[in-house]
């Protein structure tokens, strides 16, 4: 499994039009968690990041490789 960096969570919670509350109650994480993560404070455990990783991608996120879009960084778009 790939895992996830802050900017992704980030982007990936905009698409879904969701606060950092909604993605800790969907992760069942501390929204302390998400916004340390996010804000780059620190690195959750690769549980942790399993948990967010999958809330995102039950409502409809795909997680994009590095090289895997035009751009040929890591990122996210809406599933089909």
């Amino acid at each position: 499994m790939m895992t996830i960096d802050a900017a992704q969570s980030r982007g990936a919670r905009g698409l879904l039009d969701w606060s950092q509350t909604k993605l800790a109650q969907a992760s069942n994480l501390s929204e302390s968690t998400i916004r340390d993560f996010e804000k780059g404070r620190r690195v959750p455990s690769v549980n942790n990041l399993a948990a967010i990783r999958r809330a995102m991608e039950e409502a409809g996120i795909a997680f994009l490789d590095d090289g895997e879009d035009k751009l040929g960084g890591p990122g996210v778009r809406m599933g089909k």
